[in-house]
């Protein structure tokens, strides 16, 4: 897994599938559910299933070999 580069949100929670596509993991929305119920995104290490998982500031979501960490919109450590 590579280094998690951080992802700011302006609330408090996001949506894993939300945020799939906020990061650029996936390039669509409709392209992250089939990653989630294929069981192929984690979240703080754990495989999760639900694409309605809310995250918050700090939670690590993995997807295709890359990682992403949820962060307060202060922090501007995107690889974009």
């Amino acid at each position: 897994m590579s280094e998690p580069f951080d992802v700011p949100i302006t609330d408090e929670v996001i949506r894993l599938g939300q945020f799939l596509k906020l990061a650029n993991l996936v390039e669509t929305g409709s392209e992250a559910r089939p990653a989630i119920t294929a069981g192929e995104v984690t979240v703080n290490g754990e495989t999760e299933l639900r694409r309605g998982r809310q995250l918050r500031v700090g939670d690590v979501v993995e997807y295709a070999g890359q990682a992403a960490r949820v962060s307060d919109e202060g922090d501007f450590d995107v690889p974009w």
